[in-house]
């Protein structure tokens, strides 16, 4: 019996795109590209930060981070890391700027850890999220100006102060990230002294970088347990 040999369909690539775009006048890719405006808003969104129209580019992808981090618990909204995150690869692709994305990062941190306090929030997995963009904001921060990074810093140093009673070990590894980055800007700032306010607390620290002092754990089973996608 003969084999089906028919060939499979092969997916197709942004190069396949391109070789169709160059055959597209002006006119013809404007019309184009006001069809994919109209389409759908995470285009226009796109369109609007690449070209820096509207006025401050970071709003709309912070009311975004803001619905899916901080939701509405009253009108049974969800949360969604997922979605918050996807945000900032949004802004990433449309811009790229560092400090913006720097900003966002921060403002990810501010929000979660301002819904975590105000609800009382016990999720595991949003916490463990949350530790892993203060560091990605730490490190993006980093690579700004001594200015702007003092500005950031001292943010996720308050974002750090509110995590205290969250549990989970946030706060010891809330601690130990900023003593790490903080530590290295000062060995490479002119400034040094002005990056002392952000070392945690003026507690002693390991050989390893990490607080002596143990941070509380547990929760009260009154907090609310909120689950979405992480």
């Amino acid at each position: 019996m003969a084999k089906n040999t028919k060939p499979q369909s092969k997916q197709p690539t942004w190069t396949d795109v391109k070789a169709k775009l160059a055959d597209f006048d002006r006119a013809a890719l404007l019309d184009l590209i006001r069809s994919l405006y109209s389409a759908n808003k995470d285009n226009q969104v796109f369109l609007h930060s690449r070209f820096g129209l509207g006025g401050d580019v970071l709003e709309p992808y912070k009311k975004i981070i803001d619905r899916w981090l901080s939701p509405d618990v009253l009108r049974n909204q969800d949360v969604s890391v997922s979605q918050a995150k996807q945000a900032i690869s949004d802004y990433k692709k449309a811009v790229g700027d560092p400090e913006g994305v720097a900003e966002l990062m921060v403002f990810y941190c501010e929000q979660a850890a301002g819904f975590c306090h105000d609800i009382c929030n016990d999720d595991e997995g949003y916490f463990n999220a949350l530790v892993r963009m203060f560091e990605q904001a730490l490190k993006s921060a980093n690579e700004l100006s001594a200015d702007r990074q003092d500005d950031l810093v001292s943010r996720l140093n308050r974002v750090r102060t509110i995590s205290h009673d969250f549990g989970y070990g946030v706060e010891d590894d809330m601690d130990f990230l900023l003593a790490k980055y903080t530590r290295s800007w000062r060995s490479s700032s002119s400034n040094p002294e002005s990056l002392l306010a952000f070392v945690p607390g003026g507690r002693r620290l390991t050989d390893n970088g990490r607080s002596s002092r143990r941070g509380n754990r547990s929760f009260s089973p009154s907090r609310i347990r909120l689950r979405g996608n992480v």
